[in-house]
Parts: C-alpha cells; sequence; structure tokens
C-alpha cells in the first residue's frame, strides 16, 4: 500500500511525494491527458528539487501507466484508457483528488462483478480455518466499529480471508486491489459524517452462508454487502 512506501525511507518518502502530487494533478484533471512536462533539467530547477528525485518520481508513473516518455517528445500524460486505476496507489491518490460519480460506480460494479461469484466459490471451497478467521475478524470488525483503523483493518481481513478461501490465485491475484477500493470507500463514506447505517448484519449473512456450504446463499449476500455499501456511498455524496 502506499502508505507502507511513504514510511520506508527519507529519500523513498521524497520521491513518492513527488509521484503522488503529480498522480493527484493528473487524477483531478488539473495535469490533463496529452499534457507534455518542461524539460528534466528545467522541471527539476522550477521545483527545488534533484533530477534523480524528479526522474524517479516519473518513474513511478509511468510504472502505473499515468505517463509515458519518448525521445525528442518528452514526457507527457497518457490517456486515462492506459492508467492502472486499481493500482492500490492510484485507488488511494484517486480518492485524493476526490473521485467523480462515474468512478465509483465503476468500483461497485467491478466489486458485484467479482465478489459475488468469489463468495460462491469460497462456501464451496472454504475450510473450518477459513470460517474460524472470518469470524475472528468479524468479531473485531463489530468491537472496533468502521470509524476506527483496527475495524477497517478487521474488515479488510474478513474480505481478505473470503477470497483466499476460492482457492484460486487468479481472484486472490485481485485482492490488494479489491482491498484498497474496500479501504478507501469506507474512508470516504464517512468523510463529512457517520456511517448510515450498521454493515455488520450483511457481513454475517454473508458468514453464515460460507459457513453452511451455501454457494447460492453466499453469492446473493454479497450481491446485497456490495449493493448497500453503494447506496451507503451515494447517500455520503448527497448529504455532503
Amino acid at each position: 500500500m502506499a502508505g507502507s512506501l511513504i514510511r520506508s525511507s527519507r529519500g523513498r518518502r521524497l520521491k513518492m511525494s513527488l509521484a503522488q502530487q503529480f498522480a493527484v494533478q493528473i487524477l483531478s484533471g488539473e495535469l490533463p491527458e496529452g499534457h507534455v512536462f518542461p524539460s528534466e533539467i528545467d522541471y527539476a530547477h522550477q521545483l527545488g528539487i534533484s533530477r534523480s528525485a524528479l526522474r524517479e518520481a516519473l518513474r513511478i508513473l509511468a510504472a502505473k501507466g499515468l505517463v509515458e516518455s519518448r525521445p525528442k517528445a518528452g514526457t507527457r500524460v497518457t490517456p486515462r484508457r492506459q492508467w492502472s486505476l486499481l493500482d492500490p496507489d492510484l485507488l488511494a491518490w484517486q480518492f485524493e483528488a476526490e473521485p467523480s460519480l462515474k468512478f465509483l460506480s465503476d468500483l461497485f460494479e467491478l466489486r458485484l462483478l467479482v465478489e459475488p461469484s468469489a463468495a460462491a466459490l469460497a462456501a464451496e471451497r472454504r475450510t473450518a480455518a477459513h470460517v474460524t478467521q472470518m469470524r475472528e475478524a468479524l468479531a473485531a470488525m463489530a468491537a472496533h466499529g468502521l470509524s476506527t483503523e483496527a475495524g477497517r483493518h478487521a474488515d479488510q481481513r474478513f474480505h481478505m480471508i473470503m477470497l483466499e478461501a476460492t482457492q484460486n490465485d487468479a481472484v486472490i491475484a485481485l485482492a490488494s486491489s479489491i482491498m484498497a477500493a474496500i479501504a478507501w470507500t469506507t474512508i470516504y463514506k464517512q468523510r463529512k459524517r457517520a456511517l448510515p447505517r450498521d454493515p455488520i448484519p450483511e457481513h454475517r449473512a454473508l458468514l453464515d452462508a460460507i459457513a453452511a456450504a451455501d454457494p447460492e446463499a453466499a453469492r446473493a449476500a454479497m450481491t446485497e454487502l456490495v449493493r448497500l455499501a453503494h447506496a451507503d456511498t451515494e447517500i455520503s455524496i448527497t448529504d455532503a
């Protein structure tokens, strides 16, 4: 996640901070698609930083598809279709840039495409250990609440274990993106007011379905969980 990278060292913190600032400007549209950055020497001087720090920040953005560099053409912002929008860092930076309604809707549509089927698979393949770990995560989530970091971590843990229970490596590979989407939408919903309702009941319904090894009930429970989370997000936007 972005936070752990930023805290890793002073040098890394500067580079990621620059990358983050540029990314927020790109994601917000302040630096539009096709924008060409000044030459490396001029831009580093303008910003008061070393060329190596600037070069590394742009390299990070290039790895995430936000910019591309070509000989004689310089570095420019790429079309949005090339951006790695599910990269955990980009998800975090998108929320810092204030996500659009379409972006939020797209995230929840993706969750509806992936997570209900993953829940059904988890119900078929889960072990007793998976159920125990999900139960422990849900208890921690209920004890701390989603307004706390501990509660949000427990929520992510709950969903992570569910994905692991699918025993499908391709599904599990999506976990970091799904966890980031869950984390940042949860924080976003609470930025100006408390959550509009208690999300524990639908999580418990999902756990019960998986524990009962009932794929269709798990699919339905996860669909309802994501649907209600989307509704909560829309309420938070309306009330903002």
